[in-house]
């Protein structure tokens, strides 16, 4: 009986043991709440913005292409960043469509960008309290590029960005629970596309190789807000297409310099856009045109259809020497240098 009545107390010295450590009592569940959210990301996959001067969507002409054709395509991950100006920040990569983020208690600065990009670069600054985030793109150069009158002066060469989708909540307070918080949010574009169509008038048969450049475009863009950076730079595109009419091509951008995130007005004074043209003919002779596209860009500072036409290729030029065309003529190779930011 005395070692029936040892085994029972030992027994019960176990059960009042057990529930100092919250980690084996199963009916307090105090422990298992969090400051958690559970992301349910979606995207606005608009290829260009109509602020009152041309309604693509409206009026699409045949452009071998639907206009819903453009749109792009929905990113593969997410980032998501948490900022607390006495806790600091902290950076969640989840799946496109979302998944659970654990949050600061009290007030969260909550950035959400997509993190598949390929060319884009990052750059987070701190201003007291408030932290920034830039999106820009590599530098590039082409040895046969030729700026024109009509572009602006001494702007640096860059990469076409890929696509950039993001959002910025300011001051969300979590509740602690057990299971994280249904948070919907919508990624909204910060790149667009130029459909761009060189239409020729003669002399299209002696083109072997075309691509191009589009000048006075914004260097980088605030991921928080859309604003883009008051610096222009020029885009060097390479994926031109030959075609019935002449050479067509998609050229992705942060839109114009100095773009306010509400409120727009073409602003043609004082700003520059050149479209550059750049051929190579079958028999190796390289050729520039140079373009004011300055009205038709400001009127579509978030992407939109830029088009020239009335080009003409000299017979003289085209049937000079008799040679083909020779992918490692001189000059025709690019260099690429690295944009590292502070």
């Amino acid at each position: 009986m005395k070692k029936l009545f040892n085994i029972s107390l030992l027994l019960l010295v176990l059960v009042v043991t057990s529930c100092n450590h919250k980690d084996l009592c199963i009916h307090h569940r105090d422990h298992a709440h969090k400051f958690h959210i559970l992301v349910d990301a979606d995207y606005r996959c608009d290829w260009e913005e109509n602020y009152g001067y041309q309604d693509w969507q409206a009026i699409w002409p045949d452009y071998y292409v639907d206009y819903d054709g453009l749109r792009p395509a929905t990113p593969k991950g997410l980032r998501v960043i948490n900022s607390n100006e006495k806790l600091g920040s902290n950076t969640h990569n989840i799946a496109a469509n979302g998944g659970v983020v654990t949050l600061y208690e009290g007030p969260n600065d909550i950035l959400f960008y997509n993190n598949d990009t390929e060319y884009i670069l990052f750059q987070r600054n701190q201003s007291g309290n408030k932290a920034t985030t830039r999106a820009t793109t590599r530098t590039r150069t082409r040895a046969t590029y030729i700026s024109s009158e009509f572009a602006e002066p001494g702007e640096e060469t860059m990469t076409p960005p890929d696509m950039l989708f993001a959002n910025h909540v300011e001051g969300y307070v979590p509740e602690k629970s057990v299971d994280p918080v249904h948070f919907p949010v919508t990624l909204h574009p910060l790149v667009f596309t130029y459909k761009v169509r060189y239409e020729f008038e003669s002399g299209l048969e002696y083109v072997a190789y075309a691509r191009g450049a589009l000048s006075g475009m914004a260097r980088s863009v605030t991921i928080e807000t859309g604003d883009t950076s008051v610096e222009g730079a020029t885009i060097l595109f390479d994926n031109c297409e030959l075609t019935d009419y002449g050479v067509r091509a998609l050229v992705t951008s942060f839109g114009v310099p100095d773009f306010p995130s509400q409120g727009y007005e073409a602003r043609v004074e004082g700003r520059k856009n050149a479209l550059n043209l750049e051929v190579v003919l079958r028999n190796g002779k390289l050729i520039n045109f140079n373009f004011d596209v300055t009205e038709q860009v400001q009127q579509q500072p978030h992407g939109g259809v830029i088009v020239v036409s009335g080009i003409k290729i000299d017979p003289n030029d085209g049937k000079q020497g008799t040679g083909a065309f020779d992918v490692d003529v001189n000059g025709w190779e690019d260099t690429e240098d690295i944009y590292l930011p502070l």
